[in-house]
């Protein structure tokens, strides 16, 4: 009889996780993905957005469902009893599940009263708006800023380096400022990766504020913490987040999820967590699909599968958009590897196919329809 394996969401960590099981499961598994969006959005993009140089891209979640060996359920998961293994969706309907994987995402909020903030979707008209005052010479001075150190700031670094980039086009100038909580741009890479962007950042004249908190941008000021307050025409910001919360999955005060090493749930029976609704601090699409990949595992190998099920030893890859090309960043986030940390013009996981770098997600996506 096939195990009934349950996926509650609809994004990068749900569609790794359906494709790893059909690989490794097989016909031991029959996997539901449900999700209450009926499309899957490719959010790496949108960083491009605002400056013309790139689009989103969007996919039917049925049929990539369908071509990830998984069946397609529009519907959103309100609760879970861990017990009877029933989960149950906002309409009340109840379904039945065998091994259930949680990864419903994490909600975007506010995160810089009077700032701007970059949403990471396809319509980022307000970071648009400030590149047309530039360019009408009515605002010169720009922050790029995100609420926290455990914020994913690669998409930080993008915005200011293609804002520069695009102003080096048209013959237009203005002060770029990045303001971090960071010790170091990108520390969460390591060293090798922070001092090649910095000397990137340098290169492009763009300041950087290491160690700053943002608190309000009000009449002009970046107030910070420490206490500071800083001159800016505009400061545009990454968003918070907190995670999604389905009743019956323990979580933390944000909502996050606690898992071990194989991503189960922890005090929780065949319940596995993956993607950014779990506490692992790096919120990152290629996280995503290596928690999902352990889940996968573990589940393939309870059902019999002939594998040993690895346990998560994260590796960080992030491809940089710079304006003049790319750059790829890789490190390890655990012990035991040495200093990883690497920046090149090539990518040393192989050829590059977009920004979020996954074992089967990667070339999935590469030939999907739109």
């Amino acid at each position: 009889m096939k195990d009934s394996v349950l996926i509650a969401g609809g994004g990068v960590a749900a569609l790794e996780a359906a494709l790893a099981l059909q690989d490794l499961a097989g016909d031991r598994a029959e996997v539901t993905i449900c999700s209450p969006r009926p499309n899957f959005v490719y959010r790496p993009y949108a960083v491009g957005v605002p400056y013309g140089v790139s689009r989103v891209t969007t996919y039917w979640m049925e049929p990539l469902a369908a071509a990830a060996g998984a069946r397609y359920r529009c519907d959103s998961i309100a609760s879970v009893d861990r017990e009877t293994r029933l989960a149950v969706t906002h309409d009340g309907e109840s379904i039945p599940y065998g091994d259930l994987i949680v990864c419903p995402g994490t909600k975007l909020l506010w995160p810089v009263p009077g700032a701007i903030t970059f949403w990471g979707i396809a319509d980022e008209g307000d970071v648009g708006k400030v590149m047309r005052e530039i360019r009408a010479g009515t605002s010169s001075r720009i922050a790029f800023t995100m609420p926290s150190a455990d914020s994913w700031a690669l998409p930080l670094y993008e915005l200011a380096l293609l804002c520069r980039a695009q102003l080096d086009k048209t013959g237009d100038d203005a002060e770029l400022t990045i303001v971090t909580p960071e010790d170091a741009p990108l520390q969460i890479f390591g060293r090798g990766v922070s001092e090649g962007v910095a000397e990137l950042l340098a290169e492009r004249r763009i300041e950087v504020r290491t160690g700053t908190h943002p608190v309000r941008f009000e009449d002009g000021f970046l107030e910070t913490v420490p206490a500071g307050r800083i001159s800016f025409d505009w400061v545009v910001s990454l968003p918070k987040v907190e995670g999604r919360r389905i009743r019956g999955i323990p979580h933390d005060l944000e909502g996050f999820v606690q898992v071990d090493s194989h991503c189960k749930v922890l005090g929780g029976d065949r319940v596995y967590a993956a993607g950014d609704v779990t506490s692992f601090p790096v919120k990152q699409g290629g996280i995503a699909t290596q928690q999902a990949d352990v889940a996968a595992e573990a589940i393939a190998a309870r059902l019999g599968a002939d594998l040993t099920p690895a346990e998560f030893d994260p590796v960080l890859h992030g491809v940089l958009w710079t304006g003049t090309g790319s750059r790829y960043l890789q490190g390890w986030l655990s012990g035991g590897h040495g200093e990883t940390s690497t920046i090149s013009d090539t990518p040393p996981w192989g050829p590059d196919q977009g920004k979020i770098v996954g074992r089967y997600l990667t070339g999935f996506l590469a030939g999907a329809p739109v």
